[in-house]
């Protein structure tokens, strides 16, 4: 199995820094529910928080404040991992429109 250390995947570390979990609850405290529940007028929790342009191990973008968004788990699975590999999610508002 390749180690988190290859050039590849090294970005992975990112996660388990001080400097990424202060960014994180800062993000969550200050949109503390799902954005895109939200736009569809559902409240829940935002429990992750992902980044809108995927990184590719960039960096600045992983920790740009303004590329992350809080989501719930079950958006970031679902939505965000779609998102990440360059497929195109569409998202509806309450009643039912795309958006």
């Amino acid at each position: 199995m390749p180690r988190v250390t290859d050039t590849k995947r090294a970005w992975l570390r990112w996660y388990g820094l001080a400097r990424w979990k202060r960014l994180r609850e800062s993000q969550l405290a200050a949109e503390p529910l799902c954005a895109r529940c939200l736009a569809s007028e559902i409240v829940t929790e935002a429990t992750v928080v992902h980044h809108r342009k995927a990184h590719k191990g960039d960096e600045a973008l992983f920790f740009d404040p303004a590329n992350l968004e809080s989501i719930c788990k079950p958006h970031h699975d679902r939505d965000g991992q779609l998102e990440d590999h360059g497929k195109t999610v569409i998202r509806y508002d309450a009643s039912g429109w795309p958006i």
